[in-house]
C-alpha cells in the first residue's frame, strides 16, 4: 500500500512539472509570435515610408498593397488599409528613438496601438511600455493605468515601481493577453483576467452608492441581478428602479473600451426585463453602459437598430436616452470623477497590500 502511495505522489509532482512546462511553452510561443509579427509590422511601415519618399508614391499605394497582400494571405493577417497606415505611423513614431524601438517589439500590437493613441509624450510612452512589459498588464489594465495617469503618480512618488505595480497581472493574464494577437496558435489556452474582474466589481459597488446618493428616485434592486432564459442564467451588474420614470434601469460597467457586442447584450437584457420583471403600469426598462473609453462612431453603429433606450458612456449619455433620465442622472463630470477616484483608490490599496506602507508609498497617497 505504501509503495502505491509513493507512486501516486511521484506522479502528481511529475504531472505538475509537465503542466508548468506546457503553460510556459504556450506563453513563450505566443510571445515569440508577437515579437515576429511586431517586427514584421515595423519593417512594412519602414518600407512604405521609404518607398513613398523614393518613388513619390501617393496614398493610393497603401490601398493597392492592402489588396495584394489580402489576396495573397487572406483577411486574417491584419493587412487592411487602416492597419497598414498604423504600421507606417508605428515606424515614424519610434524611428528616432532606438531604445523605445527595441522595447515596442516586446509588446503586443493592440497595446502598442493603445499607447500611440492615448499617449503623445515619448518619455511617458516609454514608461507605459516598460511597466506593461514588467508587470504583464492586460489591454484593459493598461488602459485604466493610462486613464488614471499612473505616469504622473510615479513622478510624484519618486519611485516608479511603487505605484506602477499596483496591478501586477498573474501568469494566466499574461497568457491571455499574448493570445489576442492575430498570429496566435491553436494550442494556446485562454483564461479570464482576474484583476479586471476585481476592479470591475469595485467600480460597480461605487456606481451603486453614487446613484443612491443622488436622491433622484433611484431605488436599488440588486447586484448581479439574475435572469433566466431557456435554462441559462444571465446577470446584470446593477439593477435599479426609478420612481420618477417608473422604469427599471439596468447598468453594465466595463473596465475597457466599448465593444459593439455590449449594446446587443444590453438590448437582450432589456427585452428580458420587459418581459419577465416589469410590472403592469411601468414604463419600458432603460439601459446604461459605462466604459473606460469609447469610439463615437462605433457607439452610433452599435445602437443604430437597437429598439430599447440605451445610453453608452465614457460616462456620457447618448441621444437614445430619454430626456427625463438625462435630467435626473448625475452630471457627466461628477459621475466620471466618482468612478475614476474609486479606481485610483483601488490601485493604491492593491499596492499597499502588496508592498506595505513604505515611505515612498505614503508619499504616493499624500500627493
Amino acid at each position: 500500500m505504501g509503495k502505491i502511495k509513493m507512486k501516486m505522489t511521484g506522479y502528481k509532482k511529475f504531472y505538475e512539472e509537465i503542466k508548468a512546462r506546457v503553460v510556459s511553452a504556450r506563453i513563450s510561443a505566443a510571445r515569440s509570435i508577437d515579437r515576429e509579427s511586431i517586427s514584421m509590422y515595423w519593417d512594412i511601415g519602414k518600407e512604405i515610408v521609404e518607398k513613398q519618399a523614393k518613388y513619390k508614391w501617393g496614398d493610393s499605394v497603401v490601398k493597392r498593397l492592402s489588396n495584394d497582400l489580402t489576396n495573397e494571405f487572406g483577411n486574417s493577417h491584419g493587412f487592411s488599409p487602416h492597419n497598414l497606415w498604423r504600421m507606417r505611423l508605428f515606424y515614424l513614431e519610434y524611428k528616432d528613438s532606438a531604445k523605445v524601438a527595441r522595447l515596442v517589439l516586446l509588446l503586443s500590437w493592440g497595446k502598442n496601438i493603445l499607447i500611440m493613441q492615448k499617449v503623445k509624450d515619448i518619455k511617458e510612452r516609454e514608461y507605459y511600455i516598460n511597466t506593461c512589459i514588467e508587470n504583464g498588464w492586460t489591454h484593459n489594465v493598461l488602459l485604466n493605468q493610462i486613464k488614471s495617469d499612473a505616469y504622473r503618480y510615479s513622478l510624484k512618488a519618486g519611485k516608479q515601481n511603487n505605484y506602477t505595480k499596483a496591478l501586477p497581472a498573474n501568469l494566466a493574464e499574461q497568457a491571455d493577453e499574448s493570445m489576442k494577437s492575430v498570429y496566435n496558435l491553436g494550442f494556446l489556452g485562454i483564461t479570464k483576467p482576474v484583476l479586471e474582474r476585481k476592479l470591475e466589481k469595485r467600480l460597480v459597488e461605487r456606481v451603486k452608492c453614487f446613484m443612491l446618493e443622488l436622491g433622484a428616485g433611484f431605488c436599488f434592486i440588486g447586484n448581479q441581478y439574475r435572469l433566466t432564459l431557456d435554462g441559462t442564467e444571465y446577470f446584470i451588474d446593477l439593477l435599479f428602479f426609478n420612481r420618477k420614470l417608473k422604469s427599471l434601469v439596468a447598468i453594465e460597467l466595463k473596465t475597457g473600451k466599448f465593444q459593439p457586442e455590449y449594446a446587443g447584450k444590453m438590448d437582450f437584457y432589456l427585452n428580458l426585463l420587459n418581459d419577465r420583471a416589469k410590472y403592469d403600469g411601468e414604463n419600458p426598462a432603460i439601459g446604461i453602459i459605462l466604459c473606460a473609453d469609447k469610439s463615437k462612431i462605433t457607439v452610433e453603429y452599435a445602437l443604430k437598430n437597437t429598439k430599447n433606450p440605451v445610453g453608452v458612456a465614457e460616462y456620457r449619455l447618448t441621444n437614445r436616452m430619454p430626456d427625463e433620465l438625462k435630467q435626473i442622472m448625475p452630471p457627466e463630470k461628477e459621475l466620471k470623477e466618482g468612478i475614476e477616484k474609486e479606481r485610483d483608490d483601488f490601485m493604491l490599496e492593491e499596492a499597499k497590500a502588496k508592498y506595505g506602507e513604505s515611505a515612498a508609498f505614503k508619499k504616493t497617497i499624500i500627493t
